[in-house]
């Protein structure tokens, strides 16, 4: 096996964007996810019967670049009652896969070593999606199942994330409230 040669390249040259007044034309496959490009912040509230309940604020990242998917990036941070931030929390990063018949596939990867497809349908600015398949790595805590519900309502993003771990059936985890701070 031979590898090229060559000189330096530049930066890359199709970067993603949150804004659609910016970057590439937005592909016609994404139009039902227009509402959701952009990027959000908020704060949300967190628990699971093996875990004490928690504060958290959270980013999500929105994107593309002209192709027909969105670029998916969540981050969280946990936050005291006052709202200061204590320790980074989870990430995940994904895409978001539109198809013509308005159902959706949603592939996610977390730095804890689990990968989760989702399916599910866009009914106008809500999205419900559950998992079709998760994998984990030797070390990944046991994560069985997911139920994602997100839309935009009154101009924010709102979700709530049931999840089924640690021999437990599907139980709430996650609920939070973003607004678009960019897009």
């Amino acid at each position: 096996m031979s590898f090229p040669v060559g000189g330096p390249v530049g930066p890359y040259p199709y970067e993603e964007t949150a804004d659609v007044r910016s970057g590439p034309d937005l592909h016609p496959a994404l139009l039902g996810l227009l509402p959701y490009l952009g990027v959000w912040r908020g704060r949300g509230k967190g628990g699971y019967p093996t875990i004490d309940d928690f504060d958290y604020a959270q980013e999500i990242r929105f994107s593309h670049d002209g192709r027909p998917f969105l670029y998916y990036e969540s981050r969280a941070w946990r936050i005291d009652p006052d709202g200061q931030p204590i320790a980074p929390a989870a990430r995940e990063v994904g895409w978001w896969r539109p198809q013509p018949d308005d159902s959706i596939e949603v592939l996610l990867s977390h730095p804890t070593g689990v990968m989760e497809l989702y399916l599910g349908r866009i009914d106008g600015t809500k999205i419900e999606i559950v998992t079709d398949a998760v994998l984990r790595t030797a070390t990944a805590k046991e994560v069985a199942s997911g139920h994602r519900l997100y839309g935009i309502v009154d101009g924010a993003l709102m979700y709530a994330y049931d999840m089924g771990a640690m021999g437990k059936s599907l139980h709430p985890h996650l609920s939070a409230r973003l607004e678009r701070v960019a897009g």
